[in-house]
């Protein structure tokens, strides 16, 4: 069963590929297969891309066989999530009046992907607009998670993680304005890193407008992926660059050596969140496991993420409001418009002066932390401070979406910032996938995933136990 490629890490199946031990249709047809069997059930695929990419595997063989040079994914099929472009398909973004929005060309991150040989699969379900911490739409429907249907997959990259979770191939493009990435990883036992702004290029030619300025600032785009080490390839090649974006740095993703030992500082400040114990137990794991492999792991104050976490509802949410506001209330289901009006009740919306104020606070509050991490290059703290939510949580009222993100100051506060985070599994909570979360410094994208591998390395791979649990049950 383990030499099935659908089970294989991406960097498995590259290196397998390149040594000719299996052909790219051999692996396209397997996670094809996989996706026939299960996509059913979950829906985490939304667009199957199935003749395509069998096409572009056959052209990926001859490449092999004329023993020309390879890309890195040369032959690794990947999803893309459908609120971003791939030229000749539709970026709905889950709304019905965006099915017929075809992309003219590729954004930046599905260029990447390709000119580094990725199979693209499929593509992935996310929430209306991308703005929800759940991953259900009226166009293409409700993605379920796969260890519990009833639980939330997470949002917005809800589809992208039920895939990875399922085995429909290791790599799975998503974005993460307030937690996109990281919800859904969280939830259904993935790994993935929110990188720096600036890492990784971003544009959609099909785009109607440009963003709000706060909006570019911090949302970034990034993969969900089963293991730590398909993270790191997969975010190597997404952050290659990309004219279009003139936000983009060609920053090295391998930062300088630092001399050992690597302090870790740890924190589990709540701001009075009442924290589930199995979520607290991870973090003291974790903890465990860094200082046993060497790394200087301290318990100390940093400095407050929830000063940046109210900044991200009373700032974003009044921009996002304006932006998308007019859009929500056209072209948007009842449920979206009453989510986003309960997500201005969270905040204390501001106005324009108190915008441009708060444009300015914001470089102090990042600069508190980047002064920090000169000292603790890495900070282990929550992600999600309690367990994963049911599927509709959000829609069941006020209180429900108060309780979710007040659960998550450690994922909003984090973006409002522009800091690099990854979430990798530690086990379960009430049952279901818990992580932790690391930070780091800017564009030390590979600090962090250093220690998350460590982390891993004690916990295992989830989704392994999830295909087991499955096949004790056939």
């Amino acid at each position: 069963m383990n030499s099935v490629p659908w089970r294989k890490s991406a960097v498995e199946l590259a290196a397998m590929i390149r040594a000719g031990e299996v052909s790219c249709v051999e692996v396209t047809q397997s996670v094809l297969d996989r996706i026939a069997a299960h996509n059913g059930r979950i829906n985490a695929i939304v667009a199957e891309c199935s003749g395509e990419a069998l096409r572009a595997a056959e052209q990926k063989d001859r490449e092999v066989a004329a023993g020309g040079a390879l890309g890195p994914l040369h032959g690794v099929p990947v999803t893309i999530k459908v609120n971003v472009d791939v030229a000749g398909q539709a970026t709905t973004n889950g709304l019905p009046a965006f099915a017929g929005l075809i992309a003219p060309d590729h954004s930046p991150v599905v260029r990447n992907l390709l000119d580094a040989g990725a199979v693209i699969v499929g593509r992935t379900n996310t929430p209306e607009f991308s703005m929800r911490g759940t991953t259900d739409n009226p166009l293409h429907g409700r993605t379920l998670n796969p260890w519990d249907g009833e639980a939330s997959p997470g949002g917005s990259s809800g589809g992208a993680s039920a895939a990875a979770a399922m085995g429909f191939g290791p790599i799975h493009h998503g974005n993460d304005i307030g937690g996109s990435l990281r919800f859904p990883s969280f939830a259904c036992g993935l790994a993935t890193v929110k990188p720096t702004f600036g890492r990784v290029p971003a544009f959609n030619p099909s785009a109607l407008a440009e963003r709000g300025l706060l909006a570019q600032l911090i949302s970034v785009q990034g993969a969900i992926c089963r293991e730590v080490r398909d993270v790191r390839l997969a975010t190597r090649v997404l952050a290659g660059g990309d004219p279009r974006d003139p936000w983009w740095m060609p920053v090295p993703f391998d930062g300088p050596r630092l001399d050992p030992p690597i302090r870790v500082a740890v924190t589990t400040e709540t701001h009075g969140y009442p924290m589930h114990p199995d979520i607290l137990a991870g973090i003291e794991r974790a903890a465990d496991t860094l200082s046993d492999a060497g790394y200087a792991v301290e318990r100390v104050t940093t400095p407050s993420i929830m000063k940046p976490a109210r900044a991200w509802f009373d700032v974003l949410v009044s921009e996002i409001t304006h932006f998308l506001g007019p859009l929500a209330r056209e072209h948007g289901s009842e449920t979206i418009r009453t989510i986003f009006e309960h997500y201005q009740r969270i905040g204390t919306p501001v106005d324009a002066a108190g915008y441009r104020q708060a444009i300015a606070d914001r470089t102090m509050l990042t600069r508190e932390w980047s002064l920090f991490l000169e000292h603790h290059p890495l900070v282990l703290c929550p992600f999600l401070m309690r367990t994963v939510y049911p599927w509709d949580y959000d829609a069941q009222g006020f209180e429900q979406i108060r309780d979710k993100f007040l659960s998550a100051i450690y994922s909003t506060g984090v973006n409002y910032l522009s800091l690099p985070a990854g979430v990798v599994p530690i086990g379960y909570a009430g049952g279901l996938p818990a992580g932790v979360q690391i930070i780091g410094r800017r564009f030390r994208e590979d600090l962090i995933l250093d220690a998350m591998e460590v982390i891993e390395s004690e916990v295992g791979i989830l989704s392994h136990a999830l295909w087991e649990r499955e096949n004790g049950a056939a």
